[in-house]
This record gives C-alpha cells, structure tokens and sequence, in this order.
C-alpha cells in the first residue's frame, strides 16, 4: 500500500544512453592569482636583468657612442667652436693636414718618450714593493693604505706640487743636486729635464696602485710552488725569477698596456706642470692631449681636432691588438 508521501521512481535511462554530464568546474580564484603571479614571475625574470643594465647602456649612448660618432663625423668636415653647426665637407683633409704638421709627430714622440720614461720605472717599482709587502710584515694594512694615497690625490693638487719641487731657482730638487755640485736645472724648459719632471708625477701617482694589483696577483699564487722551489735550494732570488714572474705574465701584460693606454693620453699632468697646452715653451713636453686640446679649444679648430682624437682612438685599438696577439701567445705557450 502506498502512501502520498513516497516519490515517484527516477525514469530509467534509455537504452545505450549515458548520465547526462556535469558541467566544468571554473579555475578558483586562489589558481587564477597563481597563475597571474606565475606569469608575472615569468616575465620579471626575462626582462629583469636588461632593466638592471640599460642605465649604463644609456649613459653610455649619450655620453660615450654619440659623442664617437659625432667627432668622426665633424673630423670629415671643417668647422670651428665658434660655430659647430656650420660644416663645410672636406673628406680626409684634416687627416692629412695634421699628418703633415710637425706639431703632430713632435707631440707623438713626446708622448712615446713620456711614456717609457714613465711606464718602465713605475712597473718596475711597483714589482719591487708588491714584493716586499708580500712577506709578512707589521702594519701591512697601513703599508697597503698608504700606496693607495697617491693614486686618491688630485691631479692638480700632484702637480702644483712637482712644480714647486722642480722650481729652478727654488725648488727642492735643484737644491739637493747643488749639494752634490750640480748646477740649477731648468725643468720646465729644458727638454729632456722637462720630460722627467712630468713622467716623476706619473711615477708618483701610479705606483702603489700597479703595486698592489702585482701583490694581489702574487697572492693568488699557490704557496707550495715556493715550498717547492725552496727545497730544491732555490733562494729568493731565483723563486722571484722562476715562480713569481712566469705566474704573474698575464698580470705584467695587463698593467704594461693599461700604463700604455693612460701614456697615450696623458693630459692634466703637463697641462698643470706647464701652465697652458703648449707643453712649454718650444713645446718640448706637449703630448697629443696637450695637441688635441689647443688645436680644439685654444685655435678653436674642432674638425681637426676631432681628426686628431680619432688618430688616438685608432692608436688605442693598435694597442689592444697587440695585448690580444701577446696575451693569446702567453696563454698557448703555457
């Protein structure tokens, strides 16, 4: 007997036919923020890194490639400072002008002289105290300090003082020589004496700092090398000459051309030590800065100016050849 309250049976499904299907289940919220954070991870690891590093690209665009091209372009031409967006096209002349100028070579062998009157005495006082300051001495924090105090002294104020010390009348130089019965030099206008005066302000200034790039490379030089040598009878000398100098070629190579490359462009300290671009009187110790500056900002003529900086450009990627040639041939060798 049945009742009002019982429900009627469900229809029996057809025959062959399937439960109707449920609808998809939607992405919840919590795996929609996922996947939005996940892509947004994504993209911030691309992209990133060339966000980090594009100030520097910026920069360097603005301040360093437009800079090349535009003196490239305006070498080309014949403009002054006067009016820089007047140029008159005349193809490589100014090229040829300054190779013919005796300006030109007078102030390439300038610079090729005060930069091995400079670069030789420095590396080599440099070796000497890289290792000295290797063994363990007190106070060698203090010692390291110190090198590094010439390196961190203004230009101007170095050379104000050179000047002062290589006075002819005055200067403390000339006076400790007239103790040895030496007549008072002209520094400034002799040329040999001139040109020491300005390669003893380079010495002064790059000294420490090349030596402490040598003692941080003989640091990294295996200790049992040393142990080595030494029970084989070798003093210091000879482990000096057969350990420390054959590990340190790559080191050596590297502060010859970055002392050649600063050589090349030497400019504050003769410009200060001679008081104008000049280089002295008969322009004995003008370099191509000195040369490049007058002919730009004193004559006021920037196309050949500009020729004159893409001389040097080209003289500095001869340069980096060569380090690239000699460097490869070290690394083969060994």
């Amino acid at each position: 007997m049945t009742t009002g309250h019982e429900t009627a049976a469900a229809p029996p499904a057809k025959e062959g036919g399937a439960a109707p299907a449920r609808p998809p289940a939607g992405p919840s919220d919590d795996e929609r923020r996922r996947a939005r954070l996940s892509r947004r991870w994504q993209r911030d690891m691309r992209w990133s890194p060339y966000a980090f590093v594009s100030p520097f690209f910026l920069l360097f665009l603005a301040f360093g490639l437009f800079p090349l091209i535009y003196t490239g372009w305006a070498s080309l031409h014949q403009v002054e400072l006067t009016a820089p967006t007047d140029m008159n096209w005349v193809g490589f002349k100014n090229y040829t002008r300054i190779f013919d100028d005796d300006f030109f070579w007078n102030a390439a062998k300038n610079t090729l002289t005060i930069g091995i009157i400079s670069t030789v005495p420095q590396l080599l006082m440099a070796m000497g105290l890289a290792h000295i300051l290797n063994y363990k001495l007190r106070a060698s924090t203090f010692y390291r300090v110190a090198m590094l105090a010439p390196y961190a002294t203004s230009i101007a104020a170095a050379s104000l003082v050179f000047v002062l010390l290589f006075g002819r009348d005055y200067g403390m130089i000339n006076w400790v020589l007239s103790l040895v019965g030496i007549d008072n030099i002209d520094w400034q206008n002799n040329k040999w004496a001139s040109q020491i005066a300005v390669s003893s302000i380079v010495i002064w200034r790059w000294t420490g700092y090349n030596a402490l790039i040598y003692l941080a490379a003989m640091q990294a030089i295996p200790q049992d090398l040393y142990e080595s040598a030494a029970l084989d009878g070798a003093s210091r000398w000879k482990q000096f000459l057969h350990v420390t100098l054959p590990a340190l070629r790559p080191t050596i190579l590297f502060t010859v051309v970055v002392s050649t490359i600063g050589a090349s462009q030497l400019f504050g300290e003769p410009l200060l030590f001679g008081k104008g671009p000049s280089g002295g009187s008969q322009h004995q110790f003008q370099t191509l800065g000195l040369y490049l500056y007058e002919q730009g900002w004193v004559n006021q003529h920037l196309g050949r100016a500009s020729a004159i900086a893409w001389t040097m450009f080209l003289i500095l990627i001869v340069i980096g050849i060569v380090n690239y040639v000699i460097s490869r041939r070290l690394r083969a060798s060994s």
